[in-house]
């Protein structure tokens, strides 16, 4: 008679203790949905941080009437550092960024492309600032790709010539480091310049 192999016992993993939230989760399972929704508006309104993540988490679209607010409200908190900090490698808000690039891309897809590049002029005069107040400069590239999305539009888009060569000369002369998107937006005047001199 063969012999039977021995069954493989699968090891148990061990019990983890649980963890500092396990009591919190407890306590929030008992609650009505209305309770959590309310408490989560309470916390919302109270820290801008947690709005933007709850909005992003739950694809919530901002109203078109509130957009060029919303998106006034990033510039802020992406921009904003403590003074005290100047010339390090200070902490920065990489989420209000992200909110500002999605908010520029919908004021563009709504029509709002004169709005998004006054909001791009913003950006790049409290950006540089926060640029040349820090010691590397690590949220260049943030600033970069947000103006990215309103220097294609402005590119596609029937604005007239003089009104784009204008506007990129003050993008240009608000950039108090001299580097931010320099090279796209020389290279989109040059590009107006020729079609106004065609």
């Amino acid at each position: 008679m063969p012999k039977r192999s021995p069954r493989s016992r699968r090891a148990t993993p061990p019990r983890r203790p649980p963890g500092p939230t396990a009591a919190l989760r407890q306590a929030l399972a008992g609650r009505t949905k209305a309770e959590l929704v309310d408490v989560l508006m309470e916390l919302a309104e109270a820290d801008r941080g947690l709005l933007r993540q709850l909005t992003v988490r739950f694809d919530v679209a901002t109203a078109p009437e509130e957009l060029v607010d919303a998106t006034r409200q990033a510039i802020a908190d992406a921009t904003d550092f403590d003074e005290r900090d100047m010339n390090r490698n200070f902490a920065y808000d990489h989420a209000a960024y992200a909110e500002l690039k999605r908010n520029l891309g919908r004021l563009i897809s709504s029509g709002q492309l004169r709005q998004a590049m006054t909001l791009a002029l913003e950006l790049m005069k409290q950006g540089s600032y926060q640029v040349e107040m820090s010691d590397e400069g690590l949220m260049t590239e943030d600033i970069e790709s947000c103006l990215q999305v309103v220097l294609e539009a402005v590119r596609k888009s029937d604005v007239d010539a003089a009104e784009v060569i204008a506007w990129c000369s003050a993008m240009l002369k608000s950039d108090r480091t001299r580097f931010i998107a320099r090279e796209p937006l020389e290279s989109l005047r040059d590009h107006f310049r020729k079609i106004t001199a065609g």
